[in-house]
């Protein structure tokens, strides 16, 4: 298990961004593997593997977003 500690930031919101970070990099490895699934896949399974591809930039835009909410203290300080 990695622990980040920042100078400046609670112990318990630096767990908070490594948990967002961990969870961001998660959906993009799903996103990279939904779509290299699409490009494999036969006519008949194309339209699925895309819908699938999509699900998952979705669901990493939305890790994206609690990233960049665990992060906003940066923002704050810039």
């Amino acid at each position: 298990m990695t622990f980040f500690i920042c100078l400046g930031v609670p112990l318990y919101q630096a767990q908070l961004q490594a948990r967002a970070l961990d969870t961001w990099r998660d959906a993009e490895l799903v996103a990279q593997l939904r779509w290299d699934d699409f490009l494999a896949a036969d006519r008949a399974s194309r339209r699925g593997a895309f819908a699938a591809y999509v699900a998952a930039l979705d669901a990493e835009a939305a890790a994206a977003g609690e990233l960049a909410e665990a992060h906003s203290d940066l923002a704050e300080a810039a």
